[in-house]
């Protein structure tokens, strides 16, 4: 090919890396419209406080059955104890359990030995995911985790530890004081976004994770998955979503798989599409709630994985990003 041909092969290079040159101010400007500051809310007021509770023990009703959506009938574990091998990170679906709460489960029985007691309410409701634990009593005296979950009915609160050797140390019964901080959060850039038991602590590992407040005044959080609000029962007609949990049905295997609920893991940072918790959790077309996957699945009827309120917006005033990161086994424990 001559060289003065003006389609010669050797003039074609130069002229794309200067065409790429000329997109680069284009492509900087879109980058920097993508980025979020930093959610802004009353750090300085909030309150820390130091709530007990003991390691529950594991719990079955006589008989100890429990009949499915389908008719069946199974025996497998469900709430309370220890449970070494399903914790933080790990399936809450795949697993021959109802309602099995990860790593540890604790509770407060309060003065009176009753679940619906003040000190009940008061060590669930205090509890915010992300919270320092400390282990009372025992022979893992000393150590240190997280509140990763709550769970409404049976007022238990879920921690677990980074190093997962700490908890073959422990026995039902001992003692662990959670540095309860984070209830009467406000956020104060962020529209009609709400927070409700979210703790600083956590707070931190979303911003850093990426969470922030976009130039149009938008909560962007990452999620590992989207939940539509039309298959939640459980824990709906509750007064507020301060406490406990709701549930995620998995009986409608079309809705499964079209929003792959199949992998949920405990503490996947989930959004509920169509759900409003400003006020009680109801549906409401819009809005849209973060919460984080607290106990298993479940084969009785309008139960399932539950999952913790972390952010609602009644307007929609939250904008997700599929991450699959977006656990708390990456924000907390590692």
């Amino acid at each position: 090919m001559p060289a003065s041909d003006p389609f010669a092969k050797k003039s074609f290079f130069p002229t794309l890396a200067v065409l790429l040159m000329s997109l680069l101010p284009t492509v900087f400007t879109v980058a920097r419209a993508q980025t979020v500051s930093p959610v802004e809310y009353n750090a300085d007021q909030l309150v820390k406080m130091a709530v007990v509770g003991r390691i529950a023990e594991a719990r079955l009703g006589n008989p100890p059955y429990r009949v499915g959506a389908d008719g069946s009938i199974r025996v497998v574990p469900a709430t309370g104890s220890i449970t070494f091998n399903f914790r933080t990170g790990d399936s809450a679906v795949n697993l021959a359990g109802d309602h099995v709460e990860p790593a540890v489960t604790l509770y407060n029985p309060g003065s009176t030995n009753d679940r619906s007691s003040g000190e009940s309410r008061g060590f669930n409701v205090l509890s915010c995911i992300g919270n320092s634990v400390r282990v009372l009593t025992g022979d893992a005296q000393g150590e240190w985790g997280y509140v990763i979950g709550k769970h409404g009915g049976s007022e238990h609160v879920m921690v677990d530890f980074k190093d997962p050797a700490v908890m073959e140390r422990m026995t039902p019964g001992d003692r662990m004081q959670v540095y309860a901080h984070g209830v009467g959060m406000e956020l104060l850039n962020a529209g009609d976004v709400k927070a409700m038991s979210m703790s600083p602590h956590l707070m931190e590992a979303l911003t850093a994770a990426g969470m922030g407040i976009t130039p149009g005044g938008k909560l962007r959080i990452g999620v590992a998955l989207e939940v539509p609000a039309k298959i939640m029962g459980s824990g709906l007609g509750q007064s507020h979503a301060y406490s406990g949990d709701y549930d995620i049905q998995l009986f409608d295997q079309q809705v499964v798989e079209k929003y792959r609920l199949d992998q949920l893991r405990f503490g996947d940072i989930v959004a509920i599409i169509d759900a409003d918790h400003s006020y009680g959790r109801i549906f409401r077309t819009g809005a849209v709630t973060i919460g984080v996957i607290t106990h298993s699945g479940s084969i009785i009827a309008g139960h399932g994985p539950g999952v913790t309120t972390l952010f609602t917006s009644a307007s929609g005033n939250i904008e997700t990003v599929i991450d699959p990161r977006a656990n708390l086994k990456y924000l907390l424990l590692e």
